[in-house]
């Protein structure tokens, strides 16, 4: 689960693309797992999503795990929908943290559709996840929302 593939860039991304794109991938992953390299600004985070999540066909809700210094320990994808929502249950994304042992997480789900605009589900949610993990003293410095090339963010736009 904590690997994402390249299957759904199959149909827009020739094989040697798709292979370069893994590869970055790969190397960004590795950046962003050493000593000091932190998730400290926004950018980081939209830079690698962009790869990540770009080119989904269907809605997914990663969760990127952070340690106190906000490096990455781990990211996965907690749940996958629909071309148009996903349902996310807070009770496994506190689980999910708490066994990552995160200080902080990131969450970020695409819009297939390309409209970055935030839904009041995603709102919503997003509330309800900052809550529950308020509990048990984990972070969250954002929500982010993939659309194509672009990304919202909750945290830049007041909604954290």
């Amino acid at each position: 689960m904590m690997e994402q593939s390249l299957s759904p860039l199959s149909p827009i991304l020739p094989l040697t693309a798709q292979r370069t794109v893994k590869r970055a991938l790969t190397l960004l992953d590795r950046h962003l797992r050493e000593t000091g390299v932190a998730f400290t600004s926004t950018q980081a985070a939209r830079d690698w999503l962009k790869l990540k999540m770009a080119g989904l066909e269907r809605e997914e809700f990663m969760v990127l795990y952070l340690n106190q210094q906000n490096q990455l320990i781990a990211h996965e994808t907690l749940f996958a929908g629909s071309i148009s929502s996903t349902e996310v249950h807070p009770r496994e994304v506190v689980k999910r943290a708490l066994y990552f042992n995160a200080a902080a997480v990131l969450f970020a789900h695409n819009h297939p559709s390309g409209d970055i605009t935030p839904s009041q589900a995603d709102k919503t949610i997003t509330q309800r996840l900052v809550q529950a993990l308020q509990l048990v003293d984990i972070r969250v410095p954002d929500h982010l929302i993939v659309g194509g090339r672009q990304i919202y963010s909750f945290a830049e736009h007041g909604l954290l």
